[in-house]
């Protein structure tokens, strides 16, 4: 577990652990990281590959060390339709690390996940990766984060297999047959692979769109809703999928309702008035 310090609250949302339950912040604090926020004063070369890092210190069994944040988002705030959905949302994550967004609908967890995905533009803030403003370098940094929205955005007319290779070629990708398999057998789609996707039901198209996360090998994992439509079993592939991700340095963050079953860190936002 990575060591936790403690920041000013912001009005409209709350930063906790996910687990363990007993972790209580202060009247007026937050849980947050203890990395502290603020704009680099320098950045990597441009268009610097990435490699997953040793995970944070969650996963080592010696003394806790401080860990470096990958991600840093900073005073961001965002509007939908006129009003604001969130402001002054801060927080950091580290190699390894997982961040759950829990809240009622309209809180902001979707926006959210969409203006780092740079979906959607925020009113202000910043968000950094590696100490580089991902909007200086849009391109490499969509290279960098596998996306699962409500809608699959599956192609009905292609079958599960193509639908993966697809996704890769639009990534930049040009071949990745020997990494589909294994993409397809963590969901248990092998059987599945050359159906066409407009044939399948609602889980076996949200397995079809996990496994394209899954296959993207992307640092990090920008999930909404990951388990609708998951029976028992899929969920379990879920998680075991995104404790493998996590153990090998790669980062995570859901919106969702439901426990996910996964440690982390967990971000409440409340809806604005």
């Amino acid at each position: 577990m990575p060591q936790l310090g403690l920041a000013t609250a912001t009005r409209g949302f709350h930063l906790g652990l996910v687990s363990p339950p007993n972790v209580v912040p202060p009247k007026g604090h937050v849980l947050a990281s203890s990395e502290a926020l603020r704009p680099s004063s320098h950045s990597p070369p441009r268009g610097r590959p990435f490699s997953f890092p040793a995970p944070s210190s969650r996963h080592a069994t010696t003394a806790p060390q401080m860990a470096t944040s990958l991600l840093e988002v900073a005073d961001l705030a965002c509007r939908r339709g006129g009003r604001k959905v969130f402001e002054r949302l801060s927080f950091s994550l580290a190699a390894g690390e997982m961040l759950t967004l829990m809240g009622r609908n309209g809180s902001g967890k979707t926006t959210l996940l969409r203006a780092l995905a740079l979906l959607v533009r925020p009113e202000v803030g910043m968000i950094h990766w590696q100490g580089v403003d991902v909007r200086a370098e849009p391109e490499a940094w969509r290279g960098r984060i596998a996306w699962l929205g409500h809608l699959e955005g599956l192609k009905g007319d292609l079958s599960v297999a193509e639908n993966l290779l697809s996704a890769e070629r639009l990534r930049g990708v040009p071949s990745a047959e020997d990494r589909l398999d294994s993409a397809l057998v963590a969901f248990d789609l092998s059987s599945l692979a050359a159906r066409a996707v407009r044939t399948l039901s609602a889980g076996q198209r949200r397995r079809t769109a996990l496994a394209r996360v899954v296959l993207a090998q992307a640092p990090l994992w920008l999930l909404d809703e990951p388990l609708n439509a998951l029976d028992v079993p899929a969920q379990a592939a879920f998680r075991a999928a995104l404790e493998k991700h996590l153990a090998a340095g790669g980062l995570a963050i859901a919106a969702t309702h439901a426990n996910l079953g996964v440690a982390g860190r967990m971000l409440e936002l409340s809806r604005q008035t």
